[in-house]
């Protein structure tokens, strides 16, 4: 299995969530997970400024009781929001209502319709739940931002080697990634910028479809 870009055997697992947006549009979606942190977010909201970008930041719950004033400047700039549980749980550690209920918390302060899972990956009966409830979001390119095997370099190629039409493409606003993103966030989005992609985020009323390829 390609951990950058995930097989398709893995993508039928959850056949409703949303991995790949239309690969027919020369059009990528930035998204962000894990924070907002103050070490991290705020750089990372300047630079989408400078070049002018919306993306999508899936949030953990307990970081943004903890700075609520970084979910607000999310908000406040444009960019749309995502629930990614309330403690950044593994499916593996809670029962299937154990971790519902712990969506439902971050819920009460991330106001989205769009769900991501932690490290992506849910039991089936939580899936079943939560898709009645959220959008879920995965993705087409994992950048591995958060890995300590990578280097900013390596992050860059892998958008170079991954990035498509519709790809949605993830990052993270958190400690392990935020050195790297300094070098490579730029020079992503210039890179792809100079390949003629746009950059979208996800419609509240979008006409969702399931692009599996």
């Amino acid at each position: 299995m390609i951990i950058e870009q995930p097989s398709k055997w893995l993508r039928w697992l959850y056949p409703s969530a949303i991995w790949r947006m239309d690969p027919k549009e020369k059009a990528v979606y930035l998204t962000f997970d894990d924070g907002p942190i103050p070490q991290a977010t705020p750089w990372i909201l300047d630079t989408l400024d400078r070049y002018g970008i919306k993306a999508t930041f899936f949030m953990v719950g307990d970081n943004v009781v903890k700075y609520p004033h970084l979910y607000e400047e999310i908000v406040r700039r444009g960019h749309r929001v995502g629930n990614h549980t309330h403690n950044h749980i593994k499916f593996t550690t809670k029962t299937p209502r154990g971790y519902l209920n712990n969506v439902r918390l971050a819920a009460q302060v991330i106001h989205s319709n769009l769900f991501r899972p932690p490290h992506g990956w849910m039991w089936n009966q939580q899936y079943i739940r939560l898709r009645h409830r959220f959008t879920i979001i995965m993705w087409d390119l994992v950048t591995r931002d958060y890995s300590k095997w990578t280097t900013a370099d390596d992050v860059f190629e892998n958008v170079k080697k991954y990035a498509r039409n519709g790809s949605i493409i993830t990052f993270h606003d958190s400690l392990k990634s935020i050195e790297k993103l300094k070098t490579a966030l730029p020079r992503s989005i210039e890179w792809l910028q100079q390949q003629g992609y746009a950059f979208r985020i996800f419609d509240e009323n979008q006409s969702w479809s399931r692009h599996l390829k």
